[in-house]
């Protein structure tokens, strides 16, 4: 699977794991992406910025696991 598709597997994830929060995806390139978490009044909850090895498996897993830590925090 090459970089585009990983990168398209990511989002799809990011966007079921925050639901109801709207995922963003910002600045797509060189393999590497940033998301901005939104909530229903269009305010930013979270952002962070993916490389290659933090958007595929149980890498993923963890980042939406830390990310759903900060955002009851």
């Amino acid at each position: 699977m090459n970089t585009h598709h990983q990168i398209q597997d990511a989002i799809r994830t990011l966007s079921s794991a925050f639901a109801p929060l709207d995922c963003h995806i910002l600045a797509a390139r060189n393999g590497s992406f940033s998301f901005t978490l939104v909530n229903q009044a269009g305010i930013a909850q979270h952002s962070q910025r993916l490389y290659p090895g933090q958007y595929s498996g149980q890498h993923l897993e963890k980042v939406i696991a830390q990310t759903k830590q900060s955002l009851v925090a």
